[in-house]
């Protein structure tokens, strides 16, 4: 081995690598769990609407105040509701986005934002 100088160290580098990527996918599923548990909210016209959905994106609930069914316009509402989940959605994805930061230690490695 006396010839191939670095290269005896390259079995002891794969094992670290492999608990490395080991040691990811652990806090990959701990973050996914926690996601799935956190709610976050969109809403619209000024809260009559709320749309509901977990840190994955899943949705869980639309409220709606009845004051709005009232006016009986339904192409309002269906903008409100619309308005609603999307801001949810939004709200649902930044907060999974931060949550794969603190995972990679926020550096920005080439290649991680489509590993998660």
């Amino acid at each position: 081995m006396k010839g191939l100088g670095g290269l005896g160290n390259m079995g002891k580098m794969m094992k670290q690598a492999q608990g490395q990527i080991e040691d990811m996918q652990k806090k990959m599923a701990e973050m996914d769990n926690n996601l799935k548990e956190r709610v976050v909210e969109g809403s619209a016209g000024g809260g009559m609407v709320k749309a509901f959905f977990n840190g994955l994106g899943e949705p869980l609930d639309i409220k709606i105040d009845e004051t709005i069914l009232e006016e009986n316009d339904p192409e309002f509402l269906q903008e409100m509701i619309l308005a609603a989940v999307r801001q949810g959605l939004k709200k649902a994805e930044d907060l999974e986005e931060s949550e794969k930061k603190k995972i990679a230690g926020g550096l920005p490695i080439p290649g991680m934002e489509n590993m998660f």
